[in-house]
C-alpha cells in the first residue's frame, strides 16, 4: 500500500488547459476598454458589423481597432434577416463593411448570426437562403462562415437540415453548463456562448479547443 502512494506520488500531475475564452459584442456594449479585457484572459472576440443590407454597427470600427491594439484574435458577425433580402445580397454587403477575411493569423472567418425568427420562410427556402450566404461569402472572401445559432431555431426554421458541418464551423448559442443536442450533422460544436453576461463585456463564448487551434482557424489552415 505504501509502494502505491509512493508511485501515485511520483506520476506526473496532468494539467488541462481551459478552453480559450472569448466574448462577441455589438453597439449595446458602449464603450469597451480592451486592454482590461484582455488582461482577464480573452483571447477572442466576435463584434457586429452589419445587419440585413443597411445597417452598419456604429461602434464596430472602435471596437475592431481596439480589440486588434489589444492584441485579441478577432472576427466580424453578420444579424440576418433573411425576409429582408436574399442570403447573396446580405453576404456581399457584410463582406464589403467589415466582414472581410484576411490570412494575417488574427482574423477570424466571418460569422452568420441566424436567431431572429424564420421570417416567413419554409423550412426548405431558409436552408436554401444560408447556403446562398454562404456560397457567396465564400466567393468573395476564401472562407466559408462560421454558423450562429440554437439547435431550437435550426430545429423550428430549417427542419433540422443537415450539411453545413461539412463547410460551416458551428457557433452554438446555449446558456447552460453544456451545450446540449447540436444541429443535425454536426458531431462538435466549435465555439460555444454559454452565458449572456459575465466578467467581461458582451456574452460570454469559448472555443472548442486550444489556442493553437484557435490561430490556426483564424489562419486557415
Amino acid at each position: 500500500m505504501k509502494l502505491f502512494a509512493l508511485l501515485v506520488l511520483a506520476l506526473p500531475a496532468i494539467v488541462f488547459a481551459a478552453p480559450p475564452k472569448g466574448i462577441d459584442v455589438s453597439h449595446w456594449q458602449g464603450s469597451i476598454n480592451w486592454g482590461s479585457v484582455r488582461a482577464n484572459g480573452v483571447e477572442f472576440v466576435y463584434i457586429k458589423a452589419t445587419e440585413s443590407t443597411n445597417f452598419k454597427d456604429p461602434k464596430f470600427s472602435a471596437n475592431y481597432v481596439g480589440a486588434t491594439n489589444a492584441g485579441l484574435i478577432r472576427g466580424a458577425y453578420h444579424f440576418a434577416r433573411p425576409g429582408a433580402s436574399s442570403g447573396a445580397a446580405q453576404a456581399n454587403y457584410f463582406a464589403s463593411n467589415g466582414g472581410g477575411w484576411s490570412g494575417d493569423g488574427i482574423t477570424l472567418p466571418g460569422a452568420l448570426d441566424l436567431e431572429a425568427g424564420c421570417s416567413g420562410l419554409s423550412h426548405s427556402a431558409m436552408t436554401a437562403w444560408i447556403r446562398d450566404f454562404s456560397n457567396t461569402y465564400h466567393a468573395r472572401t476564401g472562407r466559408y462562415p462560421v454558423i450562429y445559432t440554437t439547435t431550437s431555431w435550426w430545429k423550428q426554421c430549417t427542419g433540422n437540415a443537415s450539411g453545413f458541418q461539412n463547410n460551416n464551423p458551428l457557433w452554438i448559442a446555449r446558456w447552460s453548463s453544456s451545450v446540449g443536442e447540436l444541429p443535425a450533422g454536426y458531431a462538435y460544436h466549435t465555439f460555444w456562448q454559454y452565458a449572456d453576461k459575465g466578467p467581461n463585456p458582451g456574452d460570454q463564448d469559448n472555443f472548442n479547443g486550444d489556442s493553437a487551434g484557435l490561430k490556426r482557424l483564424a489562419r486557415g489552415s
